[in-house]
């Protein structure tokens, strides 16, 4: 990678924006779909062995993988299917954060103009929007984009579907009123103890697409230091930061910049997806796998604000998932499990917050979700239909506040504040590159065996299994058995959502402390000990 403060640092990125990657044909993805579930021969088999001491000194592992979720634009959380997934997703991860682009966009109607040229306020909308979170017990995690287009240098639409204006303000005065305004009124409604617990994030991805102001890095820098001053003059108390970047970018130029100018900054954050490259998060040429890139890209972080002259500011990962575009064989499939679990206890340690993208396909980047299955990022389906991310997560909830290590890379060892031990196993087969089809990987995976040897138990414990895979927790089969409607009838939609639904865990007693469990390729299993 380029040396801190070389000239890279201004060169845009190169991945491709999301959405010439997003529109798939819609027979390509049942094509996929229809490979990708079809049965499959018997698979091999492996086993591991893995010594667990209860009585082990653990460590702090606060659930920072479930505190925040990314989702659909502002205006999307008005409607009511926006709403029921969140409540959904907050009863089994008990998240505190939602972050949303575009509260700026035209369609909130904050910001207008009058003959005269003098800015007209209107935050009806704004209300309505972070009324409905916080009466749902989630907090706003701000993102201060986009451009009003009066407001806006020049006409700069965005790809997505929604066409947000992606350019730098006409009058950097204006844009220092509009966030002034803006916070002010935010204070002023919900009152300052209340809104000194939310974030203010300043933009979104400005080393992609999503900012047109060159050269890049200066001109963001620019906007950054208005928005962050004009918050803080609301109130000292209020926390903001940046650079919300793509591929874990600008990070360590990012604090030297606000260290060397004496600009606000409370966190830093950034992004990162598992299908990333290398070359663009790192500048090598070596091949890092989806299930390594993420945590990869964190400690790359992690370690640049270490070095810096602000070693404590936290990290919060506003962005991440498994893939960046529309991959039914990822993001709507078995394979969420084991990938969240590893991903968790890879960056265990290395992050304050990550924030999942997202928590609902009530999502329209690309426009109107035309199927319930095309690989969308959220954890529930459109027609609120649990896909087995949503399982997982709801599984992974359940591990403890104390993790204790052990010599595994597919198993999370944890200790609830009562004692008891909570242990994630999986077994994780990578998708194939272009995440169409993992029938060639699946036909050759094995089947692992976990031997669990627990020590220094004191009684007699029983283990409550719950597992996530293609019989527990995933809707593929009956989706496949009604000919996969890409407009499910009511009922049809209800037969999903019971499909979706995860049994009651599997009771067994231990074994002289000891728990054989077989888990399939793509299998995630959570057990607890009672």
């Amino acid at each position: 990678s380029s040396p801190p403060g070389a000239s890279s640092n201004e060169t845009p990125l190169m991945r491709p924006s999301r959405i010439d990657l997003l529109l798939i044909p819609v027979m390509m993805l049942t094509m996929g779909m229809s490979v990708l579930f079809a049965q499959t021969p018997a698979p091999a088999r492996s086993s591991d062995t893995i010594i667990v001491d209860a009585t082990a000194p653990g460590h702090p592992f606060p659930h920072f993988w479930e505190q925040m979720f990314g989702s659909g634009r502002a205006i999307l959380s008005l409607r009511e299917s926006y709403r029921n997934d969140l409540r959904d997703v907050k009863q089994i991860t008990n998240f505190q954060y939602v972050r949303f682009h575009a509260i700026f966009h035209d369609e909130v109607g904050i910001y207008d103009e009058d003959a005269q040229g003098h800015a007209v306020y209107n935050f009806s909308y704004v209300d309505q929007i972070y009324d409905g979170l916080l009466a749902n017990g989630v907090r706003p995690f701000v993102e201060l984009s986009f451009m009003p287009k009066k407001l806006a240098a020049r006409d700069a639409p965005h790809a997505f579907w929604y066409k947000q204006n992606v350019a730098p303000p006409k009058d950097w005065n204006k844009w220092d009123d509009l966030i002034t305004q803006f916070t002010k009124h935010l204070v002023d409604r919900y009152g300052i103890d209340e809104v000194a617990q939310w974030y203010f994030e300043v933009w979104n991805e400005p080393n992609l697409d999503f900012w047109v102001g060159e050269p890049k890095q200066a001109t963001y820098w620019q906007l950054y230091d208005h928005a962050a001053r004009s918050i803080k003059h609301v109130s000292p108390r209020l926390r903001v930061g940046g650079p919300a970047t793509a591929q874990a970018a600008w990070a360590d130029v990012f604090i030297r910049h606000c260290a060397d100018n004496n600009i606000p900054v409370d966190f830093l954050s950034t992004h990162v997806y598992g299908n990333d490259t290398a070359k663009d998060v790192f500048g090598t040429t070596e091949n890092i796998p989806r299930e390594q890139m993420v945590c990869r890209a964190v400690k790359k972080v992690h370690d640049q604000i270490r070095s810096s002259t602000m070693p404590d500011l936290p990290l919060i990962w506003t962005e991440y998932n498994a893939s960046y575009f529309n991959e039914p064989a990822v993001t709507d499939s078995v394979y969420m499990g084991p990938w969240m679990a590893d991903t968790i206890r890879q960056c265990d340690g290395l992050v304050d917050m990550m924030s999942y993208w997202t928590f609902s396909d009530v999502f329209e980047e690309q426009g109107v979700v035309k199927q319930p299955f095309y690989g969308g990022f959220g954890l529930i389906a459109a027609g609120d239909i649990p896909k087995p991310a949503y399982a997982a997560f709801k599984v992974l909830h359940r591990l403890g506040d104390e993790r204790i290590s052990v010599d595994s890379d597919s198993v999370l060892v944890t200790r609830q504040k009562d004692g008891m031990l909570v242990v994630a196993l999986w077994n994780l087969v990578s998708p194939d590159k272009k995440g169409s089809s993992k029938t060639a990987e699946i036909k050759t995976a094995e089947t692992k065996t976990f031997h669990l040897r627990f020590e220094h138990l004191a009684g007699k414990f029983r283990a409550y299994i719950s597992r996530v895979d293609r019989d527990h927790g995933d809707m593929h089969p009956e989706y496949d058995k009604m000919g996969q409607p890409r407009y499910p009838t009511r009922e049809q939609l209800e037969a999903l959502r019971q499909a979706a639904q995860l049994p009651l865990p599997e009771v067994r007693d231990l074994s002289n402390g000891e728990l054989t469990l077989e888990l399939p390729p793509d299998g995630l299993a959570v057990v607890r000990l009672k």
